[in-house]
């Protein structure tokens, strides 16, 4: 597309010296010059040819002039609508006021043609910068706005209604996560699978962004719709390894703990792959890590085997999952949170609530963190068994 040139000047001669000078460009498409003769006639001239980007104004013109057309194109506050006055060389106070009121820049009468293509050229380049940069902020804006949209349904697809089964007294359990970025990779679940038994999941992706945030996505409906089948914990993860590495094309994987507790016995039959060793909360007050299994991230080989284990939660025993986003937060002294702070943490916190509990790790290391940009998404995921 032509540069569309507007020509502001009652000179009756200079539109046929312009036509002239630049008939080059002209035929070439280069530049497509729109001629008014006063301020009134450019301001009509705009609404008909909305795609004018640089003007070249005379300042002493009848009906409407230069400086007041310039104030006219300063009520649009079009940053890429650039205006060049064109005015006599004893004119300099009028110029001036001009370039103080926002003109790009100016040539002086009689017009030196080859002064004027450098201008011109000069202030199209300015304009191309300008488009350029309107473009990438008009692309930033999209893709922000995607992300909020992506975040929204990232959220919407975590069980966040507590407590979730109202109607169930024999278990408590609550959740959350923190996204580092906009989207995240963890992901967090829970279901029941019958009337007596209750899946618990927790993953993280590797990686951040919106890769990470779709593979969350696939990894948490493979996991779920698997486990619904009812399938122990091992062959459950297998599977679900199984179909990750056939579609994970950037070489992504995922950690992921499940366990499945009996709400009847307190036997919570569990399997990790490559997962942090959550805690068992125990009901005398102490915190303890739970004994893992061998396994390694789901999604970086097939036909991986994954090893169960059982244990007997007593009543009152609660379980605390969480990403390392939790023991690997930084403070501002370049120490981590580590997991020797986390387990002296909920042993003070045990008594508590277990949305108490985990809304108080929450809080200690977003305060631990504080002046520290969150580099992980921190995830967690707490049960009790009902103490009686």
């Amino acid at each position: 597309m032509p540069e569309r040139i507007m020509v502001v000047d009652d000179e009756p001669d200079l539109e046929s010296l312009i036509r002239q000078r630049f008939r080059r460009q002209i035929r070439d498409g280069e530049y497509d010059f729109v001629f008014a003769y006063n301020g009134l006639e450019a301001l009509s001239r705009l609404l008909e040819f909305p795609d004018i980007n640089l003007i070249l104004s005379d300042i002493n013109m009848p009906e409407m002039d230069g400086l007041t057309l310039l104030a006219k194109l300063n009520e649009l506050k079009n940053p890429a609508l650039k205006t060049v006055i064109v005015s006599a060389y004893g004119d300099m106070d009028n110029i001036r006021t001009a370039m103080n009121r926002g003109a790009f820049d100016f040539v002086t009468k009689p017009v030196d043609f080859v002064d004027l293509e450098t201008t011109i050229n000069k202030t199209i380049r300015e304009l191309v910068i300008l488009r350029q940069a309107q473009q990438e902020h008009d692309q930033l804006i999209a893709l922000h706005q995607d992300l909020v949209v992506a975040r929204n349904i990232q959220q919407s697809i975590l069980p966040k209604t507590f407590p979730p089964f109202p109607e169930r007294n024999d278990f408590d359990i609550f959740a959350g996560m923190n996204a580092a970025k906009e989207v995240g990779g963890d992901f967090y679940d829970f279901f029941l699978i019958d009337k007596e038994r209750l899946g618990l999941v927790i993953g993280d992706v590797s990686g951040k962004g919106i890769p990470a945030a779709i593979f969350m996505a696939v990894s948490r409906t493979l996991l779920k719709a698997t486990a619904l089948k009812g399938l122990p914990t091992g062959e459950c993860l297998a599977y679900v390894n199984d179909l990750l590495c056939l579609e994970s094309t950037a070489s992504m994987f995922v950690t992921i703990f499940y366990g499945i507790f009996d709400t009847t016995t307190g036997e919570l039959e569990y399997a990790n792959g490559g997962h942090n060793p959550p805690y068992i909360l125990k009901a005398d007050g102490s915190a303890q890590t739970l004994d893992m299994t061998d396994g390694i991230a789901l999604g970086v080989m097939e036909e991986m085997e994954y090893q169960m284990k059982k244990i007997t939660m007593q009543p009152g025993d609660g379980l605390f999952l969480y990403t390392d986003g939790v023991t690997e937060a930084f403070n501002a002294a370049g120490e981590m949170f580590t997991d020797q702070r986390l387990a002296q943490l909920l042993t003070g916190l045990n008594a508590q609530l277990i949305r108490e509990i985990v809304q108080n790790v929450f809080r200690n290391v977003s305060e631990f963190s504080t002046g520290i940009d969150q580099s992980d998404d921190i995830t967690i995921l707490a049960m009790r068994r009902s103490a009686g």
